[in-house]
C-alpha cells in the first residue's frame, strides 16, 4: 500500500474517503464505455435508426445537444454549489439522474429514434454534471504536490470500472447470441447492467465522501442569479487567473482530439483498417488497460516531472498516434497507434484534471471545475464535428480526417506554453486569502 500513502493527502483525509472518491470514476466509466462507445452507439445507428443515411448524424447531434446544455449550465451550477456547500448534494441528484436515464435506454426499440435521442441527451447531461462535481473534490483531498498521483488513482480505477461493465455486458451478449437472440433483445439488458454497476459502485462515493465546503454567509436573492453574478465576477477577473484561462484554452484544443478518439476510434478501426466487430471489442479492452496504466503511472511522474511537462509529453504522444493511425495500412500497425493512444488518454485526462485543481481557488472549486467542464464540452463538439466535416468534404477520406486531428493536439501544445503553474497557484491561493478577509 506504499503506492497509496497518506502523505499524499490533506490533513484529516482518510484513505477510505479517497477510495470512495475514486470509486465514482469506477462507477461512471461504464456509461462512456458501454453506452457511448462499444454497445449502444452501434445499436442506435444500426438497429434503432435501421442504418439510415442520417443515423450517424442523429447520434452525433444528440451528443452535441447534450454538450451544449452542459456548457450553458455547469459553470453556474458549480458557482451555486460553492456558495451553498452543496457539491455532494448535487452529486447525489446527478448520479440518480444518470442511472435512471441509462436504465431507461432499455426501452429504446428499433424505430424509437426520438426516444433514444432524448434519453441520450438526458443521460449524458447528468453524466457530465456528476463528472464535474466529483472532480471538484480533488483539491480538498490531495496535497498540491500530490494532485497528479491522486487524480491518477481515480482515472486508473475508472478504467477498471469501464472494463467490468463492458465485460459483463459482452458476456451476456455472447450468451444471448448463442440462444439466437437479436440485438433488440440483448442490448436493452446491457443498459440495465451498466446502470446497475453505476448505481452500486457510486454508493461507496456517496457514503464515504465528505462535504467539507461550508455555505457562504451573506448570500441573498435568487440562488441562480447569485451564481451567475459570481460567475460574471470570475470572468471579469480573468486576468488574475490568466494561467487557468490559458489551461482552459489548451484543454479546448486537445480534449477535442481526445473526443475524436473516444467516439470514432471503433468506426475508424472497422471501416478503414478492416477490424471485425469482435476484434474491435478486444481493441477497446486493450485501450482501457493501457489507459489505466497511463493514468496511474503518469500520476506519479506528473508530480515529479511537473504538471506542465507531463501534459506536454502526452500531447506529443497524441500527435504520434494520429500520424501512425493515418499512414498505417495493417492491423498490427494500428495496434501500435491504439496502445500509444490508450496510455496518452489516461495520462492526459488525469494530468488536465490535476492541473485544474492546482490553479482553482480553494473557495471556488466547483465553479472552476464547472469552467473546466465547459471547456471540455466545447471540445467534445469541435473535435468530432471537425472530423466528420473533413470526412464529408473529402468524399469519405477518414485517413486525412485522423491526420488533421493531430492539429488539435499541436494547438494544445502551443496554448500550453504560456501556462505558469507557480504563478497560477499563487493567484489561486491569493484569491482564497482575500475571500477570508
Amino acid at each position: 500500500m506504499s503506492f497509496f500513502s497518506t502523505d499524499a493527502l490533506n490533513p484529516g483525509v482518510r484513505k477510505r474517503e479517497v477510495f470512495g472518491w475514486a470509486m465514482f470514476d469506477f462507477a461512471n466509466s461504464g456509461y462512456t464505455t458501454v453506452v457511448l462507445t462499444a454497445v449502444f452507439a452501434a445499436y442506435f445507428v444500426g438497429a434503432v435508426a435501421d442504418g439510415a443515411d442520417w443515423a450517424a448524424f442523429a447520434w452525433t447531434a444528440a451528443l452535441s445537444v447534450s454538450h451544449l446544455i452542459v456548457m450553458l449550465t455547469i459553470p453556474a451550477m458549480g458557482a451555486w454549489a460553492d456558495q451553498h456547500g452543496a457539491k455532494k448534494r448535487l452529486l447525489m441528484l446527478t448520479t440518480a439522474g444518470c442511472v435512471l436515464a441509462t436504465a431507461a435506454l432499455a426501452w429504446v426499440s428499433p424505430g424509437a429514434v426520438v426516444l433514444g435521442m432524448v434519453l441520450i441527451v438526458v443521460s449524458n447531461v447528468f453524466f457530465a454534471w456528476g463528472e464535474s462535481l466529483v472532480a471538484a473534490f480533488l483539491p480538498e483531498l490531495a496535497k498540491p504536490e500530490a494532485m497528479g498521483r491522486v487524480s491518477g488513482w481515480g482515472w486508473s480505477l475508472g478504467y477498471c470500472g469501464g472494463m467490468l461493465a463492458l465485460g459483463l455486458s459482452l458476456a451476456y451478449v455472447l450468451w444471448a447470441q448463442a440462444q439466437g437472440q437479436k440485438a433488440a433483445q440483448f442490448v436493452p439488458v446491457t443498459m440495465l447492467i451498466t446502470a446497475g454497476v453505476f448505481a452500486l459502485a457510486s454508493m461507496f462515493t456517496l457514503v464515504l465522501l465528505r462535504e467539507r465546503a461550508q455555505p457562504r454567509k451573506g448570500v441573498s436573492g435568487s440562488a441562480w442569479s447569485q451564481s451567475f453574478k459570481q460567475l460574471r465576477s470570475t470572468f471579469q477577473q480573468a486576468r488574475r487567473y490568466q494561467d487557468f484561462m490559458w489551461l482552459l484554452a489548451c484543454a479546448t484544443a486537445y480534449q477535442g482530439g481526445v473526443a475524436v478518439a473516444i467516439t470514432l476510434a471503433a468506426i475508424y478501426a472497422e471501416q478503414v483498417i478492416g477490424f471485425a466487430q469482435q476484434e474491435t471489442m478486444v481493441l477497446i479492452f486493450v485501450l482501457n488497460i493501457a489507459a489505466m496504466v497511463g493514468a496511474f503511472a503518469f500520476g506519479y511522474w506528473q508530480d515529479r516531472l511537473g504538471h506542465k511537462l507531463a501534459l506536454g509529453i502526452t500531447l506529443v504522444g497524441w500527435v504520434a498516434t494520429c500520424v501512425i493511425a493515418a499512414i498505417t495500412t495493417t492491423k498490427g500497425g494500428f495496434w501500435y497507434a491504439a496502445a500509444i493512444a490508450g496510455v496518452c488518454m489516461g495520462s492526459s485526462q488525469s494530468s488536465g484534471r490535476a492541473m485544474a485543481g492546482m490553479l482553482a481557488p480553494p473557495t471556488q472549486l466547483a465553479e472552476f471545475f464547472g469552467l473546466w467542464t465547459f471547456a471540455t464540452r466545447v471540445a467534445s463538439i469541435i473535435g468530432p464535428l471537425s472530423y466528420g466535416a473533413i470526412t464529408w468534404m473529402t468524399g469519405g477520406n477518414q485517413r486525412l480526417a485522423i491526420a488533421s486531428t493531430a492539429v488539435l493536439f499541436v494547438i494544445g501544445l502551443v496554448l500550453l506554453i504560456p501556462v505558469n503553474m507557480q504563478r497560477g497557484r499563487a493567484a489561486a491561493l491569493q484569491s482564497a486569502s482575500d475571500s477570508h478577509r
